[in-house]
């Protein structure tokens, strides 16, 4: 069994940080062992830009294992996507940094706005909604955190090695190259590999797999990889995978990776 990682401290970022889900969201860390730490600017004012520099600064000196970051911050309309600017700021500086995104933003273009902008970064960055359970925002949190290792076995027959950028199926004790699978397929493959390694069963939405996608219809881009890949791999495992083997659609939302049997 994998050993977990000691997580220690959580940096809250968020303007409402006394309210009652937030309150909540920090006992639970509490119960499940870690240190919640809140941001809260020197000038005591909850604006976009203070919160920005005292979050950088927090990082900085904290070094956090991971960070809860709120989407809106204040009633000024400029303000209402600032943690957006604030996730870029932090993922340019610290790419490694684990991030939830909090948002209130329930529906409409608003909410598009806050998950397209959440899962656009090459990072370990997700997204939730303030009404999800206290549970559901450290179960989030937890499998951010809990990131894959550089070499990551899917199964017993395919290994995916994030240092090489190289796939592999096993024969026995021998690893016998997929060279067909670079680049962006590779790139599908990995985010897959990582969400399973993660939480068995755990989906990967289509915006965050879309990024290694190009043309004027990323979706039809991305199933044409998937397809390719599942191919690749089918062949070189002498085995033809169907519609729901080895990576599976999962309608309307995203994809997720069932290993192979055997």
């Amino acid at each position: 069994m994998r050993a977990s990682k000691q997580v220690n401290k959580i940096l809250i970022v968020d303007d409402e940080s006394s309210s009652a889900i937030l309150m909540a969201v920090r006992r639970r860390l509490e119960e499940e062992g870690w240190v919640p730490s809140v941001v809260h600017p020197e000038s005591g004012w909850s604006l976009g830009e203070e919160f920005e520099a005292a979050t950088l600064y927090a990082i900085e000196e904290e070094h956090p294992d991971g960070v809860l970051l709120d989407v809106r911050f204040g009633e000024d309309r400029d303000d209402r996507f600032k943690g957006l600017e604030i996730l870029q700021k932090i993922v340019k500086s610290y790419p490694k940094l684990p991030i939830l995104m909090f948002t209130q933003y329930a529906q409409g273009p608003d909410r598009d706005t806050a998950a397209r902008g959440a899962l656009l970064w090459d990072a370990p960055v997700d997204f939730i909604d303030k009404l999800a359970s206290p549970e559901e925002v450290v179960l989030r949190l937890r499998r951010l955190i809990g990131t894959a290792p550089e070499r990551i076995p899917v199964g017993n027959r395919i290994l995916v090695d994030v240092e090489t950028a190289m796939v592999y199926t096993k024969d026995g004790e021998d690893l016998i190259p997929v060279s067909e699978i670079q680049g962006m397929k590779f790139e599908i493959l990995r985010e897959l590999a990582a969400a399973w390694y993660r939480s068995p069963g755990e989906m990967v939405p289509f915006g965050k797999l879309e990024r290694y996608s190009e043309g004027d219809d990323p979706r039809a881009s991305l199933r044409v990889r998937i397809r390719e890949i599942k191919d690749v791999l089918g062949v070189a495992l002498g085995v033809r995978f169907a519609a729901g083997e080895l990576i599976i659609n999962v309608r309307d939302r995203g994809y997720r990776l069932l290993p192979p049997r055997g």
